[in-house]
């Protein structure tokens, strides 16, 4: 990954890079910590310390319990990610990592929205390899949306170039995800009775719900008349009737990543807000546009 935008950073605009990477750089922080820490027990602070610039590590974020294969799964994303901050990182400088909360209870809190019940215990995204994947499928998709959302607003070819690249391994990780999820979807989620093709429909339907923007996600099992061309049911990759991704605002992202569906109102794994321009003018000043 590390040499495959060195060609084009610098020529990036700076409004292209503000209105794109200031809403969701910090959604690569938080995947880049969950999968290193996830995966190996540590984060950037020890495997990466060029890329942290200053800020406060990350909370409650530990090494999860995993079978070799999902591990192996995980510990490749977290490296993609650690490519992709320093791609960002080479053409937006000084930025300083916000502080995220990766505790249990964040995850837990976010869990009991999407099912509307109680959970006891609370949900632990480390417990097991069944949570971790229900925990990564929060993340991935949401980022993949907000790249097809912004290409349009680029000015340059050379920026729609990095977002592009960008978009296309973002996708391969929703991917591997949902397939992984819907391989178990008969399964039930340790200790809750709920299965877990339940949990991804609320999930979605969550996200759906917050981002207050119509239907954006869809679930690994749809009706047939919403199946690739009308012929299946199952739905591996989640896309319109023409099968393209579907696409978010920056103002729609901040409702789902804050968690409480007003991008004026910070939250959610993000504490103390998120950072680059856009995301602080919304929380700052009410931004609306």
């Amino acid at each position: 990954m590390s040499g495959i935008y060195a060609s084009y950073h610098r020529s990036l605009g700076k409004r292209d890079v503000e209105t794109k990477h200031g809403t969701s750089y910090f959604q690569k922080y938080l995947e880049a910590k969950f999968f290193l820490f996830g995966s190996l027990g540590y984060g950037l602070d020890v495997f990466a310390s060029n890329l942290v610039n200053g800020g406060p590590p990350p909370i409650g974020v530990k090494l999860a319990k995993l079978n070799n294969f999902v591990k192996d799964v995980i510990l490749q994303f977290a490296l993609q990610e650690v490519g992709h901050l320093r791609a960002i990182k080479n053409i937006m400088r000084g930025l300083l990592r916000p502080l995220l909360d990766l505790r249990v209870k964040p995850f837990s809190k976010v869990m009991e929205s999407t099912i509307r019940q109680p959970l006891y215990p609370l949900f632990d995204p480390y417990a097991n390899e069944i949570n971790f994947l229900l925990a990564s499928y929060l993340i991935p998709y949401v980022d993949l949306t907000s790249y097809v959302g912004a290409i349009p607003l680029l000015q340059n070819a050379t920026s729609k170039k990095l977002i592009a690249g960008l978009l296309a391994v973002e996708s391969g990780q929703d991917a591997v995800i949902r397939a992984s999820l819907y391989e178990r979807r008969a399964l039930l989620v340790h200790l809750y009775g709920v299965g877990v093709e339940v949990f991804t429909e609320r999930i979605l339907a969550l996200r759906n719900k917050l981002g207050n923007a119509g239907l954006k996600d869809e679930g690994l099992v749809v009706p047939i008349t919403k199946g690739a061309e009308g012929k299946v049911v199952g739905n591996i990759l989640a896309g319109d009737n023409d099968s393209l991704a579907y696409s978010r605002t920056p103002q729609k992202i901040l409702r789902i990543i804050f968690g409480g569906g007003d991008e004026h109102v910070i939250g959610g794994f993000y504490p103390s807000g998120g950072i680059g321009r856009i995301a602080r003018s919304y929380i700052n000043y009410g931004d609306k546009s």
